[in-house]
């Protein structure tokens, strides 16, 4: 028996539910992972796996089971990272989750520069908004924006943006420009989706500030909600790294510019390693060395 094939089918079916979503991606059939996990079941002496038609999941022992087996996995991944190393160019493929918005805008440029730069490299981009669990999803490097952070994995900080008040010319034209926190009651607010809450404000002397302004429209989408603000929606709170170029360009106005809303703060997180595989730390570095300036 393959006992490492064996190992690895055993977790895959527990991450994917079944023993023939395990296959497809091992890319075997399933009696070929069923006799997998009952050799490695039989070498053990327990029992791994209770499958049912509808859903494969593990007993108590094959719970206890998993921690060890998927670090073992790790561990072999790192081994052959170490020989990797010997070959000076970045190979294979890294899988890499992150926003929307932020992949959109700055993160889907920067991934094809590395594919420029690393013609052996391979990566795939996953753009969603919510939670990715690297062990799970099996995702090389999550940059996650706010949130709590999860205790088991690495979580490096890589920027902390600002937030800014901004609003259209057009907008501004037709509604006036508000010049102190307690205008922005007078205009429309527009807001990523939750609950309305005060705007609050921070200016450079340290001084806070709070505003119930009434909120006009709300978008779970925050490519959505800036071109909501570009159409001359409204007024809303944007981080640095998604209006700076527009502000530039004049497409957009910094209100109030001596307040910011609070910082939004971007991590990098990873499952631990004690030495990440080549084509992984390539990405890393480019990662926290571009991040910071968006």
């Amino acid at each position: 028996m393959d006992r490492l094939r064996a190992i690895a089918a055993f977790v895959r079916a527990v991450d994917l539910g079944g023993l023939s979503a395990a296959a497809r991606e091992l890319h075997t059939t399933q009696p070929t992972v069923s006799k997998l996990v009952a050799a490695l079941e039989h070498q053990l002496g327990v029992r791994l796996l209770e499958r049912s038609s509808s859903r494969t999941t593990p007993t108590d022992e094959g719970l206890r089971f998993l921690s060890s087996a998927r670090q073992l996995l790790a561990d072999y991944d790192e081994a052959v990272a170490d020989l990797g190393q010997r070959i000076r160019e970045p190979r294979g493929l890294v899988r890499i989750s992150a926003p929307v918005a932020l992949g959109v805008l700055h993160l889907n440029k920067l991934m094809l520069q590395a594919l420029d730069a690393h013609p052996q490299l391979q990566i795939e981009l996953l753009l969603e908004d919510r939670f990715v669990d690297p062990v799970e999803e099996r995702i090389d490097l999550a940059v996650r924006i706010g949130g709590a952070l999860p205790p088991d994995l690495v979580a490096q900080p890589v920027a902390v943006w600002p937030r800014y008040v901004v609003a259209s010319a057009s907008y501004l034209e037709r509604n006036g420009h508000p010049r102190r926190p307690a205008e922005l009651l007078k205009h429309g607010f527009l807001r990523y989706t939750g609950p309305d809450g005060a705007v609050v404000l921070s200016a450079k002397d340290g001084s806070t500030t709070s505003v119930d302004v009434p909120t006009r429209y709300r978008v779970n989408s925050a490519i959505a909600l800036l071109e909501a603000v570009r159409a001359g929606a409204g007024l809303t709170l944007q981080p640095s790294w998604m209006v700076d170029a527009l502000i530039r360009r004049g497409e957009l106005v910094r209100l109030l510019p001596q307040w910011t809303g609070p910082a939004q703060t971007a991590h990098l997180i990873h499952a631990p390693r004690r030495r990440q595989a080549m084509r992984v730390q390539v990405m890393m570095d480019l990662l926290l060395a571009s991040m910071p300036a968006l």
